[in-house]
């Protein structure tokens, strides 16, 4: 039963993962293509997060993840459509645990902040469709990493269920 559930989850996170991909990449265009309507403002703290020389990064999994969790807030809000951010928030909200786990590992901190760094200067330079594209990419990894843990995890409880 709560491997089905669990199977479940990873169906329905799926596709708020599509969503969200969907919202995400929309805004950067936007953001690219009407500079008028972008609240750039909305991206200076970003900017001001993950922009930042490595030594002064931080490893905090639960600080990056909430940092995480508001960049890709920061970029559909700064596209200046107050539904699509609100639509957004709601597909943040209900992935968030899962979203987490892809900060359990260094290495993933790091590639975080390497394409978040990549996704602003794109944006700096009014190149969205090369935001867009790393965009994609991004969350894609980030989701395939989520999956490998939570798979794992089932293999974990499936191999208790079967010596008990």
């Amino acid at each position: 039963q709560r491997q089905r559930e669990k199977g479940q989850q990873l169906m329905a996170s799926s596709k708020l993962y599509d969503l969200r991909m969907v919202l995400e990449t929309t805004a950067v265009h936007r953001i690219c293509a009407d500079g008028r309507r972008a609240d750039q403002a909305l991206l200076a703290q970003p900017a001001a997060v993950w922009l930042v020389p490595a030594a002064e990064r931080s490893g905090d999994a639960a600080q990056v993840s909430r940092w995480d969790e508001e960049f890709h807030c920061a970029l559909v809000a700064a596209a200046g459509n107050a539904e699509m951010a609100r639509v957004h928030r709601d597909v943040t909200n209900r992935i968030r645990i899962i979203r987490r786990l892809d900060f359990t590992k260094q290495v993933r901190i790091d590639a975080t902040y390497d394409e978040h760094a990549r996704i602003l200067k794109a944006l700096q330079r009014k190149r969205g469709d090369q935001a867009a594209m790393l965009l994609r990419a991004h969350i894609e990894t980030s989701q395939a990493e989520v999956r490998k843990i939570t798979l794992h995890q089932v293999h974990l409880a499936r191999q208790g269920a079967i010596a008990k």
